[in-house]
């Protein structure tokens, strides 16, 4: 017999929980279902509440009860919301638990909470009750926090796979939450980076995933610690002034026995025909947006972070995959919309009131969508037909600057075009620039190895692609190991090779990045008009004989303007004259050529002022000399 009671009936839902349940349009399912530790009648125990329209029957087992199916069964709702609850007087934080369920065709289910905060350590596949309490100390920070989210603000994002950032000395150990609200933070501080972005870190049962296949959407992996961990790492993060952004995979789930999967016997969380509900590329599950039940629990889900972990905004993965019914398909195995076209109008719906959700509740974070394709509007208002995103990854930029500096520089003048190519649509959409965890996979190898040379070409190449990227319009984010040249393709079984820092290139690549950030949260000309066509203008985007690129980047103010210089050859251009809009001195407030940085140092630029003679169309010119395969930036002295 089971040490525990009984189950007796009690329910926390109130009539209209339900009615928004049933409508798609209860956005905290997090407060009611799920488990949760209560008083009923002076007596402590713990509440469950699972959805499963489907099932015969539904118990709660786990060691409390010798896992028997028959014996704590949960009570069905009269109100056909397809809600099983109950309450289990004596059970408490640490309970371990999983739901039977007994599906329509008599199967027998053993599945995992969909709303747990935690779950036991991987490969385990069981819940485990626990709470979100925690004291936050991180007020100035929210009280704060639009400064920093806001659309006019800089966002340079660390892009960051906790299980790997670094391993523990001598092994192959990931670092702790704790751990890393040391380690991770002071690194982040150092480097001057805005924010960090997190592969997902909800819980997953196989760990080369990376994340991207989520069982427990409520819940940090406990590979690295409890709910609270996860907190106090967040915590630390806004104490240092650092934003977090969170990876959430609301596209897909994985096909695990313990999981979303059919979940009461039925395709309750997908589709049950595959044209619909299977991904031919990740071998998963795609959710059914059009069931009202299922937005509840995806957009209740991307609250929950927000409210409960203090999250500061939200990565949409694989938002493509989403939008379009023929993604990765061939004819014939897909289905049309009802206009015979091949959006998914219901996916479609779901991201938009995903996006008004958050910015209506929470308009003080922000959401990024990775979108590959050309559709309109990503991050535009849904107001006037967008998908209502803040931000939209810039996957065109990424691919042809790549492309571009993987050829010889010799090379580079028949390409030009592949690099001024972004500029034709860089303000169609709120653009982040990605050089992300993608470009580092699946045999891409390193960024490194796509730059052409010896080894001083390599990294002068790495210095002036991100003294491009942080000049060009647009947000930023790099993946981890890209700051010190990484020379081996990311393993989230070694981690990033941190001995490389000790030898000079990449040391003085690394001082480089951390002083690019410094750089552009200071220069409100690259950030202030980040997303408006009004904050960029050509200098000269023609010259591809000598593959150099200038263009000025405007701020608020008429005179905050800063001038950029880009040389992608190792040919120094002397006597080289550049068009300036205004009178006066311009000195140097970034040279990527400086010894400092690994470069020659042989070109220190003077303070330039500007002769009084058109040129590049402006009624003056500075002429100057670009040092090798370099990144200048010039700003106007003001008066003393």
């Amino acid at each position: 017999m089971s040490s525990v009671n009984k189950v007796v009936a009690h329910s926390l839902f109130t009539d209209f929980d339900i009615s928004l349940w049933k409508a798609g349009k209860n956005f905290r399912a997090y407060d009611k279902l799920g488990s949760h530790v209560i008083e009923v009648d002076g007596t402590k125990g713990t509440y469950f509440s699972v959805w499963a329209p489907s099932a015969r029957a539904v118990s709660v087992v786990g060691d409390f009860n010798y896992w028997n199916r028959q014996e704590h069964k949960l009570n069905p709702r009269w109100d056909s919301s397809g809600i099983w609850e109950g309450f289990l007087p004596g059970l408490g934080n640490g309970t371990v638990y999983k739901y039977a369920i007994d599906g329509p065709d008599g199967e027998h289910l053993e599945k995992g909470d969909p709303f747990a905060r935690l779950w036991e350590v991987p490969p385990k596949t069981a819940s485990v009750v626990w709470d979100t309490y925690y004291e936050w100390d991180d007020k100035e920070w929210m009280d704060k926090r639009i400064e920093a989210n806001g659309i006019d603000r800089p966002y340079s994002v660390y892009e960051c796979h906790l299980g790997s950032w670094k391993k523990k000395e001598g092994g192959m150990e990931s670092l702790s939450y704790r751990e890393l609200a040391v380690e991770l933070v002071a690194y982040l501080k150092k480097m001057n980076f805005t924010h960090v972005e997190f592969l997902p870190v909800m819980e997953h049962p196989y760990f080369p995933s990376w994340g991207y296949q989520i069982t427990g959407y409520f819940a940090p992996s406990s590979r690295f610690g409890g709910p609270q961990d996860f907190m106090y790492l967040v915590d630390e993060l806004h104490k240092a002034g650092i934003g977090v952004i969170l990876d959430w995979v609301p596209s897909h789930f994985p096909t695990d026995d313990h999981g979303l999967a059919q979940f009461d016997g039925t395709h309750l969380f997908d589709h049950e025909d595959p044209r619909l509900g299977f991904h031919p590329d990740w071998k998963s599950a795609i959710f059914n947006y059009g069931r009202n039940e299922v937005r509840s629990f995806l957009i209740s889900n991307a609250l929950f972070w927000l409210d409960r972990y203090h999250i500061d905004g939200l990565r949409v993965d694989a938002v493509a995959s989403m939008l379009y019914l023929d993604y990765s398909r061939k004819e014939g195995e897909w289905i049309p919309n009802k206009y015979g076209g091949n959006e998914n109008l219901e996916a479609i719906g779901f991201l938009r009131e995903f996006n008004e959700t958050i910015f209506r509740e929470y308009p003080d974070t922000m959401t990024i969508a990775e979108e590959s394709t050309a559709f309109s509007g990503v991050s535009r208002p849904t107001y006037v037909g967008g998908l209502g995103f803040g931000q939209k990854w810039m996957m065109g930029w990424m691919h042809d600057t790549l492309g571009y500096f993987k050829h010889e520089p010799i090379h580079r003048s028949y390409h030009h075009g592949e690099i001024t190519f972004s500029l034709v649509y860089a303000f169609s959409e709120n653009f982040m620039l990605p050089l992300s965890h993608d470009e580092v996979v699946h045999g891409k190898g390193p960024l490194i190895d796509r730059m052409p040379g010896d080894e001083w070409q390599r990294f002068a190449n790495m210095r002036v692609l991100y003294g491009y990227m942080y000049t060009h319009p647009g947000s930023k984010l790099l993946f981890m190991g890209g700051e010190f040249g990484q020379t081996t393709e990311w393993s989230i079984e070694k981690g990033i090779d941190w001995n490389l820092t000790k030898y000079a290139p990449h040391k003085t690549l690394q001082k480089f990045v951390a002083d690019l950030n410094k750089l552009y949260q200071s220069t409100t000309a690259l950030y202030e008009k980040a997303y408006d066509p009004k904050g960029f203008e050509w200098i000269d985007g023609g010259d591809h004989q000598n593959s150099v690129l200038s263009y000025l980047r405007r701020g608020k103010k008429e005179k905050d303007i800063a001038v950029v210089i880009n040389n992608f050859t190792p040919a120094v251009r002397h006597h080289y004259r550049i068009g300036v809009p205004f009178k006066g001195t311009y000195a140097a407030i970034l040279n990527s050529d400086e010894e400092k940085y690994g470069g020659t140092g042989n070109y220190d630029l003077p303070k330039l002022k500007a002769a009084d003679s058109e040129w590049n169309g402006r009624p003056y010119h500075l002429e100057m000399t670009i040092p090798p395969l370099s990144t200048v930036v010039l700003k106007l002295q003001g008066k003393k």
